[in-house]
């Protein structure tokens, strides 16, 4: 044998294994972009994922108390929060935290209501509850009662745990459907719902229930994941972008902004309904959210049964981003008063 067959022979081999690695690549990838978790109408898919989740302890290891977005204001942006070294400009828990904040005083509760703070505050779908302790024992204090509600036995629990250990009497949860409340009309002076209304398969009941609760006098706030608005209307690629988001993370649908704001206003019982875009204020939040396991990867390698379901809620968050830098997305805030 030559040494022009032997070159040969390493050149075949190269490319056949060339040829098997970008064939596994691809392999993987389509892997990858079939949705998994597709919401099943008429099941529990949200309330079983969140158990799920729950169990898991991942999320919270992550995440922190709060199951949402951070809350990035322009200093923090011009510092590099956005960064790739951005977690040492703002943790990202603490820009969660943050973002309870600005979102208490973004809706205007206290101003709304005489300048006091409201007595009896639902949060809808509070997750572990996160936001639901921190308006008990930041915003509004121990005179103040504050509820929150999931579909998730597992998160009540856990939340209930938190809330106890920290000592936050004034924070208790319930398994409740949002689109079902059993508390009587007009009971809430506040009504919170945090990143719950892309998990509604019915978003005008959404909105309605949430009004229905709510005492004349008091305040909605929302913020949620939204999808642009149309017109106009939506390309087949942002069509099929968004069934991907629908597929992966059990969300039955998305609405604009704008939307969310015509359900409010077609109730006929509120006033002062407006909506804001905060895509600039949590963008960096989807990032920061994937950047804070390839820092600390330890808990999802030590645990090699949902290391493939974290490497696909990775790949999740990335597009997500990718869907809000486009604007195909908008972080939706939405406000408003009820009739007197």
């Amino acid at each position: 044998m030559t040494n022009r067959d032997i070159d040969y022979g390493k050149q075949l081999v190269a490319s056949v294994a060339g040829l098997a690695l970008a064939a596994g690549i691809l392999k993987v990838k389509k892997v990858l972009d079939t949705p998994s978790r597709t919401y099943i109408p008429g099941e529990n898919t949200v309330g079983a994922e969140y158990d799920a989740w729950t169990e898991e302890e991942i999320l919270e290891y992550y995440w922190g108390e709060h199951i949402h977005l951070g809350y990035y204001r322009d200093e923090d942006l011009a510092k590099g929060a956005g960064t790739l070294l951005g977690h040492r400009v703002k943790d990202f828990i603490e820009a969660k935290e943050d973002f309870v904040d600005e979102m208490y005083a973004w809706s205007g509760v206290e101003a709304n209501n005489g300048g006091k703070k409201p007595k009896k505050i639902l949060d809808v779908g509070c997750g572990i509850g996160g936001a639901t302790r921190r308006l008990a024992s930041k915003c509004v204090g121990p005179d103040s009662q504050v509820t929150g509600i999931t579909l998730s036995s597992k998160q009540a629990a856990r939340a209930t745990a938190l809330a106890e250990r920290q000592g936050i009497p004034n924070a208790d949860f319930q398994v409740m459907d949002a689109l079902a409340m059993t508390f009587e009309d007009d009971t809430f002076d506040m009504v919170w719902a945090c990143e719950s209304g892309e998990h509604m398969p019915d978003k005008k009941k959404y909105v309605d229930e949430m009004v229905r609760v709510l005492k004349p006098g008091g305040t909605l706030v929302i913020a949620t994941w939204c999808q642009r608005h149309a017109p106009p209307e939506l390309t087949a690629v942002e069509k099929s972008k968004l069934q991907f988001l629908y597929d992966e993370w059990a969300h039955p649908y998305f609405i604009s902004i704008k939307d969310y704001c015509s359900l409010a206003t077609d109730t006929g019982a509120m006033t002062r309904v407006e909506g804001d875009d905060w895509t600039k204020q949590t963008i960096v939040s989807w990032r920061h959210s994937i950047w804070a396991g390839v820092y600390d990867p330890i808990p999802v390698f030590s645990r090699p049964k949902i290391w493939y379901k974290t490497l696909r809620d990775i790949v999740c968050l990335e597009r997500m981003r990718r869907a809000f830098g486009e604007g195909l997305m908008q972080y939706g805030m939405i406000r408003g008063v009820k009739k007197e």
